[in-house]
């Protein structure tokens, strides 16, 4: 393995996925997040390991088909897979359904899949980001039948067969809330109903904040709950994501995005405990085991590319330090220690 960085908080490889992940000890991961390469959108490298360097969709397909029975070894009974996919265009303009394909791969080794996310994309900032011909206004004008909808990212949830041996418990409830919009229309009308002061959707929001109690379990808690049960994730914010500008090379195609933090904060909170292991076999610039770092979860990650592994390295060492300024506000200090007799 070419570089790795390990502490209490993760480990991170510069390597093959395939050389790490075969080394981890049986139900040894707790909960997976991560986006597969697109092998019909684009390529990452030139790197002959690299899954999305491939010449046709077999291929992918055959290589994707040895990572998801490693993966289906690795996870812990009962316990989730987050893929992050969407449909992908052929060279041909023609839709390839690689949803399906991955349901299809993890159902033939041993999980079941579960739930599906639906990631709603802004149109124009998906036209200036990719430069898809389909979404173009022109087309309006002459000849429609070239214009499509923009198409959304998916999570699917995939739950590996078996009993859960540690459920993952809230005691509180949701207590935060990863988006941008917490409260709707219809939240705000009743509340108002309900009182003779009339709130914003803001005011509101910082009022149930306020009141709500230690250990209680309160309107804000489900109102959370309510959100994040939607098949229907509206209000991620798309610019939530961690910086990868850098890490481009001059063959990177220009439309690489990492996953928003949005989504993986609401997953890892969703689906493991404090201190569980979090692993992402594609690291990418670090997205996925930086937001479970910083929901106090440990995280693995692989990543093939060197740039991409430099810039997560940086980003890692940006959520240590954050921790560590977040505990020195905290910590109680020499004058509380003295008037409680600590």
């Amino acid at each position: 393995m070419e570089q790795q960085i390990h502490n209490r908080r993760y480990s991170i490889y510069c390597a093959d996925v395939m050389e790490v992940i075969t080394q981890l000890p049986n139900a040894s991961v707790d909960l997976s997040i991560y986006s597969p390469p697109f092998c019909a959108l684009f390529a990452y490298s030139s790197d002959p390991r690299d899954f999305s360097n491939v010449t046709s969709k077999n291929q992918f397909l055959k290589q994707y088909d040895y990572l998801i029975k490693e993966m289906a070894r690795l996870t812990k009974p009962g316990r989730i897979n987050a893929v992050h996919c969407a449909d992908t265009f052929e060279n041909s303009g023609k839709l390839w359904d690689f949803p399906h394909e991955v349901i299809a791969t993890h159902e033939n080794h041993g999980f079941d899949y579960v739930s599906r996310i639906t990631i709603w994309k802004e149109p124009l900032k998906i036209r200036m980001r990719t430069m898809v011909q389909s979404l173009m206004h022109k087309f309006i004008v002459e000849d429609s039948t070239k214009c499509f909808p923009s198409m959304p990212d998916y999570i699917l949830l995939f739950k590996r067969r078996g009993e859960t041996q540690v459920p993952v418990t809230h005691v509180e409830g949701l207590t935060e809330y990863a988006g941008e919009v917490p409260i709707l229309p219809n939240m705000l009308n009743a509340w108002n109903n309900k009182y003779d002061t009339k709130f914003t959707a803001d005011e509101l929001w910082e009022y149930l904040k306020s009141s709500r109690k230690p250990g209680e379990i309160s309107k804000l808690n489900h109102y959370i709950w309510q959100r994040y049960a939607s098949s229907l994730w509206d209000d991620i914010r798309n610019d939530n994501t961690l910086p990868y500008r850098d890490s481009k090379e001059e063959d990177d195609e220009r439309h690489i995005h990492p996953l928003q933090l949005d989504v993986i904060e609401r997953l890892v909170e969703l689906y493991s405990n404090p201190g569980e292991v979090v692993l992402t076999p594609f690291l990418g610039v670090g997205s996925e085991a930086y937001g479970a770092v910083k929901k106090g979860r440990k995280a693995i990650g692989v990543e093939l590319k060197e740039s991409y592994f430099k810039q997560a390295a940086l980003n890692m060492q940006e959520i240590e330090r954050t921790l560590y300024e977040q505990a020195l506000d905290t910590a109680p200090t020499l004058f509380d220690c003295y008037e409680t007799g600590a």
